[in-house]
């Protein structure tokens, strides 16, 4: 098998990158648009936005909900602390909960401990069909705890169970991770102008 150039595969991965991005925008402005005003209601209400994932979705969870409690752009107005935290940071109740139970229960643990009803249960998964994602969404939405799911193509079983889904569909992992970070950009960007932050 022939090898292209390198400069040609870089090309190529920039280009399928963008042509998936800007295909999942034209078939989801409003389902995104949904996912911002449920986010910034729940925010105004005093209600927080609970994030996990697993491996580089981990990754994305807790980026955003430093992106949330920060900020996502710098103005020149301070605007003040956003109500989020990612459900994978914190090594000593994973290892806790993966060692005495089971790693299916790291997040739903979590969300049983620490939501109520009102806040918001974003998971992310590129398949869909993580038994620790699964389990996470159903507990939340045992306790009334509004789901939010971005899954890759099909969105597994997560993508029936959750309140609000907003797939990418394609089955390529890194591509549909690229996806779901410029996704949780625009959505925090869109929520900061919605609570006119």
């Amino acid at each position: 098998m022939k090898v292209p150039p390198l400069n040609n595969l870089i090309i190529e991965r920039f280009k399928e990158s963008a042509h998936l991005q800007t295909a999942f925008a034209e078939k989801n402005s409003e389902q995104i648009i949904q996912a911002v005003r449920l986010l910034a209601a729940a925010l105004k209400a005093g209600n927080k936005i609970m994030l996990f994932g697993n491996g580089g979705s981990a990754a994305d969870a807790q980026h955003i909900a430093a992106e949330f409690v920060n900020r996502l752009y710098k103005t020149e107005r301070e605007r003040p602390p956003l109500a989020a935290l990612a459900l994978t940071t914190d090594t000593s109740v994973l290892t806790s909960i993966g060692n005495d139970r089971d790693f299916s229960h790291v997040f739903s643990r979590q969300i049983r401990a620490l939501g109520k009803k009102g806040d918001i249960a974003w998971g992310i998964s590129t398949s869909g069909n993580s038994p620790n994602m699964i389990a996470a969404i159903k507990t939340a939405r045992s306790m009334e705890v509004t789901t939010l799911g971005c899954t890759g193509k099909g969105g597994g079983e997560m993508g029936t169970l959750v309140d609000y889904h907003l797939t990418v569909e394609s089955p390529d992992v890194t591509r549909i991770q690229e996806v779901h970070i410029t996704l949780a950009h625009i959505i925090c960007e869109l929520v900061e102008q919605e609570l006119s932050l």
